[in-house]
């Protein structure tokens, strides 16, 4: 439980003291809409009721300032009177009606893509969402942010080229729309011509055959969706002449305008958490409503929004341009990468595509030095050491983010030699055998349906109860001083990661099931040209598709008799496991047919009984064997349990619900 006592009055004190210091660079914060009391009047432990605040805050960069000046293009942007750069963002808010029932601390949520809605706490915790991601769609509920075009002094466009790929497309598809995530505006990267003599559509037959060019007369930018080909000219589509065949993969290169500056989301984030936490009143004598009652502000964001908080640390965005730290304590969730957010024409809505940036820049917390890519030694901390505003640091992340999401060299660099070093305030913890962000959890003896588009079932092992239990001890880190459980990774010393083939694994051969051979997605050495700052993922792209220089070692968990990983946390599902937990997962049709499925672990389940097990000449124990019967089960369940909360990885409250689900569970039933 997160420790809370008579913060409120440690809060006040220090906000009293803080809103003589110099504002933050929010110059309006207006909130347009008050629910008060939300949450149907429900009450949060001693926290009571809470309301949601929502609305926008208006802020102003000065594109000198060095806290500023590393945003790509913000020189391009266009100035108000007093010289400086405007931008406006969304906001939500959910906290304690009675303030004074507040703990201090400012919980701070990265969206991500625009989704998020603050959460109430029991414990006190006042939470917040906002807007970031410039590319993305206005709606009711999203976060957004409005940034800046950027032009040449003259006020001619910014251009840089811009790369599409298109896939699994359905059959009699003639028209395909540049930039098909839902989210994105589609007013982003579109091109400065139609005229296709000026870009380039290819295709190719299998993965990494050669590229066939489509002639410029047998496709257009336009819309063949009511008219034939050459159709109705449009900017933010494609049509071909002879339609797009699904068998095919297609590449769009293009040369865009009007590049939207994308990295004053992190001097948004900044500027908002510092305003909240230090200034009393907007520039326009409104007040803030958290003023007097903050004294920590701790960040949390998984996936996308994990790599957002390591490129924000890494750019040196949590010193505000007072000079103060702005956030105490990050969360990193399922994050092996930078974000693609700041240089031109950023797509911060990637994956880990194999062109798509993200890690060719600096991975790591200690500095290391990346002699195989011919760079310096560097650290993601370097800029907030030297400026005494780096936070405390919980990272988390799973088996996925090893076959996908390239977590190898952040853990042992591109040369894959040995450890990195973690320094004294980040905390590691891997959660074995568990897809992106965890499965559904429970103790069902029935397996999942394969997610969609991927051959095996769905992986259940969750990752919840134990993130519960690390944001309690990363909370409790920041406010008490109480040193989170020590770091438990993978590590090359231990001969725990190796390569991703089926005999360094020592991986089982299970009758019917695939084998984890070639799955893993490879870090490619890219070349995007010379103006592209590869250290900060800033810049400017120049070649699209980049080249492939050469591939850096991939290395991923070893595993056990199973075939799930060994080491880190390990949840009580995998503790009490009722099959094998993967963190790959092969791609069941289309052009990436037998590829890792994108984010997607894999579950085989355990034989019932031994007979079943013999029959199938499956060398994995079944579950007959493992525990004997349904009691047997349920005290391992309640072994595992007690482990883990005595490790202080799972809350006892998460614990004892754990035990209930497994006592009511159909495992073994009737034995």
């Amino acid at each position: 439980m997160i420790k809370h006592a008579a913060l409120a009055t440690a809060a006040l004190a220090y906000g009293l003291l803080s809103g003589t210091l110099l504002d933050a660079r929010v110059t309006r914060f207006v909130v347009e809409q008050r629910e008060s009391p939300a949450y149907k009047g429900q009450s949060f432990g001693e926290a009571g009721q809470f309301e949601i605040l929502q609305g926008h805050f208006y802020g102003e960069l000065d594109p000198k300032d060095p806290h500023n000046s590393i945003i790509t293009d913000i020189e391009g942007a266009p100035r108000n009177g007093h010289g400086m750069v405007e931008y406006s963002a969304t906001f939500a808010i959910a906290k304690p009606v009675d303030m004074a029932k507040a703990n201090g601390v400012l919980y701070y949520t990265v969206p991500n893509r625009g989704n998020g809605a603050p959460t109430p706490s029991a414990y006190g915790l006042v939470s917040v969402v906002s807007g970031w991601q410039g590319d993305v769609m206005a709606r009711p509920g999203r976060q957004t942010i409005s940034v800046p075009v950027a032009k040449n002094a003259d006020g001619s466009p910014l251009t840089g080229p811009v790369f599409e790929r298109f896939i699994n497309m359905a059959p009699g598809t003639s028209t395909l729309d540049i930039g098909t995530a839902p989210y994105v505006a589609l007013t982003y990267q579109r091109p400065l011509t139609l005229d296709t003599g000026k870009a380039s559509l290819t295709q190719r037959a299998t993965p990494g055959a050669a590229v066939v060019p489509i002639s410029s007369a047998d496709w257009a930018f336009a819309d063949c969706t009511n008219s034939p080909f050459p159709g109705t000219p449009d900017a933010s589509k494609i049509c071909a002449k002879n339609g797009f065949d699904p068998a095919f993969e297609y590449e769009l290169v293009f040369t865009a305008k009007d590049p939207l500056v994308l990295g004053i989301g992190f001097a948004a984030t900044r500027d908002l958490n510092s305003f909240l936490r230090y200034v009393d009143k907007d520039d326009m004598g409104v007040e803030n409503p958290l003023a007097q009652h903050i004294k920590w502000a701790v960040s949390q964001g998984s996936s996308q929004s994990g790599n957002f908080i390591r490129t924000y640390l890494h750019l040196g965005f949590n010193q505000d341009e007072a000079g103060r730290i702005v956030w105490d304590g990050v969360n990193p969730h399922i994050a092996a990468r930078q974000l693609a957010l700041n240089f031109r024409f950023a797509v911060a809505g990637g994956a880990a595509g194999l062109y798509e940036p993200g890690s060719e820049a600096v991975l790591w917390w200690s500095d290391y030095l990346d002699a195989a890519r011919h760079r310096p030694s560097a650290g993601l901390l370097d800029r907030c050491t030297a400026t005494k505003t780096c936070p405390k640091i919980i990272e988390t992340f799973g088996a996925l983010e090893f076959w996908y999401l390239r977590e190898s060299p952040n853990l042992v660099g591109t040369d894959a030699k040995a450890d990195i070093p973690l320094p004294a305030n980040v905390r590691r913890y891997f959660f074995p055998g568990t897809s992106h962000g965890g499965g559904r959890g429970g103790f069902d003896s029935a397996a999942p349906a394969p997610p969609n588009g991927c051959v095996l079932p769905a992986n259940p092992n969750p990752e919840t109860e134990t993130m519960k239990a690390l944001i309690a001890a990363l909370v409790n880190w920041v406010t008490y001083g109480i040193e989170p459980p020590a770091s438990r990774y993978p590590r090359l010393d231990r001969g725990e990661l190796v390569p991703a083939t089926k005999a360094a694994m020592n991986f089982p051969t299970i009758p019917g099931a695939p084998s984890p051979e070639g799955l893993v997605n490879r870090v490619a050495d890219h070349d995007y040209g010379p103006a592209f700052h590869y250290a900060d993922l800033s810049g400017v792209i120049t070649k699209e598709p980049p080249v492939v220089k050469q591939w850096i070692p991939t290395l991923v968990p070893k595993v056990d008799a199973d075939g799930s990983d060994v080491g880190g946390v390990p949840s009580v599902l995998r503790q009490a496991p009722l099959g094998s937990y993967l963190g790959w997962n092969p791609t069941a049709a289309g052009f990436d047919k037998g590829m890792q499925c994108t984010l997607s672990g894999g579950y085989i389940p355990f034989a019932k009984t031994k007979a079943e097990r013999l029959a199938a000449g499956d060398p994995r124990l079944s579950l007959e064997e493992r525990y004997g019967n349904h009691a047997g089960y349920v005290a391992a369940v309640k072994a595992a349990v007690e482990t883990a909360v005595r490790e202080r990885f799972l809350l006892q409250k998460d614990g004892d619900r754990l035990m209930n689900e497994a006592a009511a569970s159909d495992v073994l039933a009737g034995k």
